[in-house]
């Protein structure tokens, strides 16, 4: 399985379109990520981030997904490519195998 984190901000492209137009564009989204959800992407949480997180991130929304395989993550990316959202947000993005906290620090370790 997959875990996928993404991070993002709002451009100045978003805030200069209209409320309705903000919306639309969201709503527009609805059916992609449905498709996502139908062929096994888990959504495990969306959220904003907390203004007192101890050494937070430059960022003000999370979202936290699982795939089913590298594959489907990476169709995601192509999908949210597409759909222009980078030319509205400024986000960074983490990829990896679902691991425990024992195999990371190995790595962590070896490396």
């Amino acid at each position: 399985m997959i875990t996928y984190v993404e991070l993002w901000k709002a451009k100045q492209a978003w805030t200069d379109l209209s409320k309705s137009e903000r919306g639309d564009y969201m709503n527009a989204l609805g059916p992609a990520i449905q498709h996502l959800l139908e062929n096994g992407v888990q959504i495990v949480s969306w959220g904003s981030n907390d203004s007192s997180t101890f050494s937070k991130a430059d960022y003000d929304y999370f979202a936290v997904w699982t795939f089913p395989t590298i594959e489907s993550a990476q169709e995601f990316e192509k999908m949210v490519e597409g759909a222009g959202w980078y030319n509205y947000f400024d986000q960074v993005n983490a990829m990896g195998t679902t691991s425990t906290p024992q195999d990371v620090i190995g790595m962590m370790i070896d490396k």
